[in-house]
């Protein structure tokens, strides 16, 4: 028996090699390289569509540093593939993008038990299957999906501009990382009161991409556009994207406002302004950005843009095990059932892939508990939410300590060791149920 796969982002590559591993041959379908979804341009699987930063790597402060970690019990591919590639991003763990993918790519196409095939599915097997199309699912396929999940909803999502290294007047900037933690990783471009006051202003009057049927209470908090910052409060940038805390340069100075660069590949010759997504038009941007001093001569390698993010009303239509309630052969993983970022959608890829197994060995999925990560996510995604929205990896929604722990720093020490412990026991049940 073969398990079709559809979509090889980060979630379809996972449940493909976490399936393959196990024995089970696989159909990785993608419509790469013969088309490509707006938001997309690279031949290999994988490809990161908004950052290259895959954020925290901090295991026991910071949920997406933990939940890293969780997915490295199980071989994850993903967390393989961007420790490979990884470049310089002081507690972050960020990547070079092409070698990301080419990775990735490179795994799933040796694999023995993993056939791909490069094609269109228009419509929702009625055989075993990983539904894992992301945020851009095509048209008739979404369609299929909507027919049988009772509609969909979708948001807004945002990346930021890539500008070449040679082009940033190194002058008026200067390496570091905020409280002197990673290193030199970051280049950071100061602001004065007059600069920002500036920036924000025209940010704000700067002409702005058309989407249709686009409605700014749709946009995701967590992949936030700039401009809509901006527009809560002048200050607002300040206590965000361009946040001074933690910075200063080799003389000790401080400053009014910070922007940050971040390596977008290992060669170092192209950075991410961090937390600058946008829906500016690409003229615009250039002008605006321009007013920071560090920029003002800056070549833009890749413009940022603005694309909807499409996720099925998950609550209402899947088991915990990630699979369709009308139809427990059919799996959803990844951003299309309302996990938000890289690596949670990773981590869907293993579990439905996990769950999956068990059902066809006839034995009932193995649910973690919400003392991990994992069990957290696949409880926001499964239990009743009137209001249901994306989530991305906080400690918020782990079970709370049985016994209340004030201070933050000791009480995320503590969900950490509880989890792990409770994740690597979770393993060992499903590992001997094998």
């Amino acid at each position: 028996m073969k398990i079709k796969i559809i979509g090889a982002g980060l979630a379809g590559s996972e449940a493909a090699y976490a399936l393959a591993n196990r024995g089970v041959e696989v159909e990785l379908y993608d419509i790469k390289p013969k088309s490509f979804t707006p938001a997309h341009s690279n031949n290999d699987y994988g490809e990161l569509v908004c950052s290259n930063s895959l954020k925290s790597n901090d295991v026991y402060g910071n949920a997406c540093g933990l939940l890293k970690e969780e997915m490295r019990a199980f071989s994850s591919l993903i967390m393989a593939a961007a420790e490979a590639t990884s470049v310089p991003a002081g507690g972050a763990l960020a990547v070079d993008r092409e070698k990301f993918a080419k990775f990735i790519t490179e795994k799933i196409k040796e694999h023995k038990n993993i056939k791909t095939v490069c094609g269109q599915v228009d419509e929702v097997p009625k055989e075993w299957c990983i539904i894992a199309t992301g945020p851009l699912t095509t048209d008739k396929l979404s369609q299929s999906i909507s027919s049988i999940c009772g509609g969909q909803l979708h948001f807004y999502d945002a990346s930021a501009p890539v500008i070449a290294r040679e082009s940033i007047d190194f002058d008026k900037c200067f390496y570091g990382d905020r409280y002197g933690k990673g290193g030199d990783d970051y280049i950071n471009c100061p602001l004065s009161k007059e600069e920002y006051e500036q920036f924000v202003f025209e940010l704000l009057n700067a002409e702005k991409a058309v989407l249709h049927e686009f409605d700014k209470r749709e946009i995701f908090e967590g992949c936030m556009p700039i401009e809509v910052m901006a527009a809560r409060g002048e200050q607002s940038l300040r206590f965000a994207n361009l946040k001074p805390v933690g910075l200063k340069d080799k003389n000790g100075n401080r400053f009014y406002a910070v922007l940050q660069l971040r390596k977008e590949n290992a060669d170092g010759t192209a950075y991410n302004l961090v937390g600058c997504q946008t829906n500016l038009k690409f003229g615009e941007q250039k002008r605006v950005f321009s007013i920071i001093p560090a920029l003002k001569n800056a070549e833009y390698l890749r413009m940022g843009v603005m694309h909807r993010n499409t996720f099925i009303n998950s609550p209402l239509c899947l088991n915990k095990d990630f699979s369709l309630k009308s139809n427990s052969k059919i799996f959803f993983a990844g951003q299309i059932t309302g996990v938000e970022g890289y690596v949670e959608s990773a981590a869907s890829g293993i579990l439905a892939a996990l769950h999956l197994y068990e059902k066809l060995n006839n034995r009932a999925p193995l649910i973690p508990d919400n003392t991990t990560v994992m069990g957290a996510l696949t409880a926001h995604i499964s239990g009743a939410n009137a209001d249901f929205q994306p989530m991305n990896a906080n400690f918020g929604i782990l079970k709370p300590p049985e016994q209340p722990i004030r201070d933050k720093k000791q009480r995320y020490n503590y969900l950490a060791q509880r989890a792990l412990k409770a994740i690597n026991e979770y393993k060992r049940e499903l590992y001997e149920k094998e």
